[in-house]
């Protein structure tokens, strides 16, 4: 069984009093997933643009 065939399966046993507690827990582990994903960008910017920031790099997209 695919995990989200379990978490549905587990939902519909879960008293409807608890469904904004569910849906505040998913909506904060997507936004900590997000910010996962921003911190690895900022982080690999700096050693990345050693070769963004190349007259070569302007001139290849230059046309687009």
């Amino acid at each position: 069984m695919e995990v989200e065939e379990q978490i549905i399966r587990e939902l519909h046993q879960v008293p409807r009093q608890h469904y904004r507690e569910i849906l505040d827990f998913i909506r904060e582990k997507k936004k900590k997933a997000g910010k996962l994903i921003s911190d690895t960008a900022l982080a690999s910017e700096s050693s990345l643009k050693k070769d963004w920031l190349r007259p070569e790099e302007d001139e290849a997209w230059a046309d687009l």
